[in-house]
């Protein structure tokens, strides 16, 4: 029988939430949404290419590849025993606590626990606040204090200096291709593995370990919440040891975190989520169907949940929030549209909310023809280019269609970095300016992802030494608004032609219950669709890639029905890759981010950046990439439209 060891990623699982370590490592019992593709995640987030990169940075070592527990143990032990050496994945346990060391550097008693994350840093005053360590990096200095803890038990002769190694904001690439170095495969059973080549030279090191003893000692000396218990750091490991090891459910009570519970019904198996509610609530499966506090967008989900309050029919809509008297914006503020959202649940009311005169007022005031843009983009925290730093932003695609005053819609550019190992910002500017200068129309994006990008490529111009850099950074000006300075030293700017951002009218003007509260656009094109009889009746036929033109579709049928219900258009694009539509690798990539729809096109450029990919796979990603973002732009389209059918009809 397998031991049931508590490791390094199951005492992180338990400090989101202790009762999910009942529920994991149960595939065939209970579902698990976080079941994710390792190899979608590595090309996603980079973390086993960073990890290869640092042990290019620790020469020599012994790598421990197998995956059998008391195989890696003795191999460990063995190099133990060696005065001087370096271990890749050293296998510790202590008891029922197993780790394996990213990093293990031994100097006769003296050892270096170093943990690799692909997380970046500039400074370690990063970690703390004035009085203990900040929330978004307690989860990686908790995990190297765990480890330090399994090692010193485990070797209590051993002197441990405990460090992490994350990306280095500070550091330019000093050679071109790095990334490309660290090719990403993955076997016929699904596990991953890099590859590095031209190790030679990788120039200035982009990783950087710093020493966290400071903050490993403030975690051990410190007490932890477990339920209505306060434990000392030993007691609260020792908890969740043995709280796994006896297939015990620990339930502290539900929280927030439960937002992004991945132990939901899946494909038949046991709900663990709903297995919690009904233990921890008042409520029955059947009550628990209807929408949760949970769901309330950006809602008081932590003080409802402590007043005891779980579904939505059971809030009392005034105690959400601030009304403003004196509001920046027309339209539904946060807390009203909170409130509109509780109080549809409340009545079962599954009409739309729609502000005719707040929405046409600001429709009114476009100038034609419109453009909608979309872009797609990556940030690695390897980088691709020499003189580029970890996670700087890349810009490879653009989509853009354009709105007659008549109505008449077509898909007029789209542009898309083909050459891999080529830098692509400054290209993508140009040719985005060579879309929208041939009038003064209104430029539209969703959400502020557009916006965040074209500033972080005005950053790059500004110390760039490209002829036109002037005249990028006025276009980029005349486009987007940004805020210099802080404080009162704070100055904005706006461009003449700022980007109109179709999310907030929809926050503001547009609210329908079918979408549960989120604004995605993978959420809102399906609504708008059901909504609108205009657009169910226009986009029910072959029309577009012919009287719409198209530069990658033809004669197609967006409304698409399974049944009577409409299938989303974003199910019907190809797939990118065999197991996944590019909905199910958006979840996986970006599951707590319902604005980040990135994940699917981003996967797919990092993968094209390796030599090692064929023209023909090559081909056919380009055209599904260009198929992906035309959709997001005709979207917009289709939400313009549905608009105008709403407020006229």
């Amino acid at each position: 029988m397998k031991p049931k060891y508590l490791t390094k990623s199951r005492f992180k699982l338990a400090m989101e939430c202790p009762t999910k370590l009942f529920y994991t490592a149960k595939k065939d019992e209970y579902g698990d949404n976080s079941e994710a593709d390792d190899f979608l995640m590595a090309l996603a987030k980079g973390g086993y290419q960073v990890g290869e990169l640092a042990k290019c940075y620790y020469p020599g070592g012994h790598d421990i590849e197998t995956l059998d527990y008391e195989e890696a143990l003795a191999q460990t032990n063995e190099l133990l025993k060696q005065e001087d050496v370096i271990i890749y994945e050293a296998a510790i346990r202590f008891e029922n606590l197993f780790v394996r060391v990213d990093v293990l550097v031994k100097n006769g008693n003296y050892v270096k626990l170093i943990e690799v994350k692909s997380k970046s840093f500039r400074s370690v005053d990063e970690f703390y606040t004035r009085t203990g360590i900040k929330s978004d990096w307690k989860p990686y200095l908790y995990d190297v204090a765990f480890q330090k803890y399994v090692l010193t038990k485990a070797h209590p002769e051993f002197r441990v200096e405990g460090m992490i190694m994350l990306a280095d904001k500070t550091v330019n690439a000093s050679v071109d291709g790095l990334y490309q170095r660290f090719l990403i495969h993955e076997n016929e059973k699904g596990r991953v593995s890099v590859t590095a080549k031209d190790t030679d030279n990788l120039g200035d090191p982009i990783l950087r370990a710093e020493n966290v003893d400071d903050a490993i000692d403030k975690i051990w000396n410190g007490n932890e919440t477990l339920g209505d218990e306060e434990l000392s750091f030993p007691e609260y490991v020792q908890a969740f040891s043995d709280a796994y090891s006896a297939d015990q459910k620990l339930e502290v009570g539900v929280s927030v975190a439960c937002k992004n519970c991945q132990f939901h019904s899946v494909n038949g198996l046991k709900s663990g989520f709903m297995e919690c509610w009904t233990s921890m609530t008042p409520h029955t499966e059947d009550q628990l169907r209807d929408p949760l506090v949970t769901d309330i967008w950006y809602g008081p989900t932590a003080k409802l949940l402590e007043d005891k309050v779980y579904l939505q029919s059971d809030v009392d809509t005034e105690t959400i929030g601030k009304v403003s008297d004196k509001p920046a914006k027309s339209g539904l503020q946060r807390a009203e549209r909170q409130r509109l959202q509780v109080q549809k649940s409340k009545d079962k009311d599954d009409t739309i909310y729609l502000d005719k005169g707040g929405l046409a007022f600001e429709m009114s005031q476009v100038v034609y023809p419109l453009h909608m843009i979309d872009f797609e983009t990556s940030k690695v925290p390897i980088p691709f280019h020499k003189g580029t730093r970890p996670y700087e932003e890349h810009a490879f695609q653009f989509s853009h269609h354009i709105i007659e005053e008549d109505g008449f819609v077509r898909h007029e550019t789209q542009w898309i970095n083909e050459v891999p190992g080529r830098f692509p910002n400054f290209e993508f500017v140009r040719a985005l300016r060579d879309a929208l200068s041939n009038d003064k129309g209104s430029v539209f994006r969703y959400s502020h992802h557009e916006n965040t990008v074209l500033k972080a490529i005005r950053r790059q111009l500004v110390v760039s030494d490209e002829p036109d850099s002037d005249r990028l950074i006025a276009f980029i000006d005349s486009i987007t608004h940004r805020t210099e300075g802080k404080g009162k030293e704070a100055v904005e700017y706006e461009g003449n032609r700022d980007m109109i951002d179709l999310c907030d009218w929809v926050q503001r003007f547009y609210y329908d219950p079918r979408t549960n509260g989120s604004n995605s656009l993978k959420a809102i094109l399906p609504s708008i669709l059901e909504r609108s009889d205009f657009l169910q009746d226009k986009y029910s036929l072959a029309i577009y890639g012919n009287e719409i033109p198209s530069l990658n579709f033809k004669d197609h049928i967006w409304l698409q029905k399974d049944g009577d219900a409409i299938v989303s258009p974003y199910k019907q694009l190809p797939k990118l890759w065999e197991k996944h539509d590019r909905d199910e690798v958006d979840r996986l990539i970006n599951p707590s981010d319902e604005l980040e729809d990135g994940g699917a096109a981003m996967t797919a450029y990092n993968y094209m950046q390796f030599d090692e990919m064929s023209e023909a796979e090559r081909r056919a990603t380009i055209s599904a990439l260009y198929h992906y973002c035309e959709l997001d732009t005709l979207a917009m389209v289709m939400l313009w439209e549905g608009f105008e059918d709403l407020i006229n009809n």
